[in-house]
């Protein structure tokens, strides 16, 4: 899931102490997860224009994301071009019915690469 906050030090502080861990830490967004990896939540600062507010559905490989995409393609869905991202996943976004975003994620098998020493 991926939210907009306006104070990012303040909304990283919250979810830290929700016992989240810093994984990705940029001037313009971050992302913090369970310890053991998996679930978490992007934090998307006032500067980030790539996306809005979105949730995410993850697929299992770069291959399937392909698939994915290709699949909604060929149904009419109009879905967003393929994203390499700089913490080394994979994406595009789509909008349901109702206007909500969403994103299909590859995460690769070691998780997300984090910049956080």
């Amino acid at each position: 899931m991926a939210v907009r906050v306006q104070d990012m030090e303040r909304a990283k502080d919250f979810y830290r102490a929700l016992g989240l861990e810093l994984t990705w830490d940029a001037s313009d967004w971050a992302y913090l997860q369970l310890p053991e990896g998996g679930e978490g939540v992007a934090l998307l600062g006032p500067e980030y224009r790539a996306a809005g507010p979105h949730f995410a559905f993850h697929v299992g490989d770069r291959v399937g994301l392909a698939a994915v995409h290709a699949a909604l393609q060929d149904q009419g869905v109009t879905v967003g071009a393929i994203h390499d991202h700089r913490d080394q996943t994979a994406s595009f976004y789509l909008q349901d019915p109702e206007g909500n975003w969403l994103e299909v994620l590859f995460e690769p098998e070691g998780g997300i690469a984090s910049n956080v020493a």
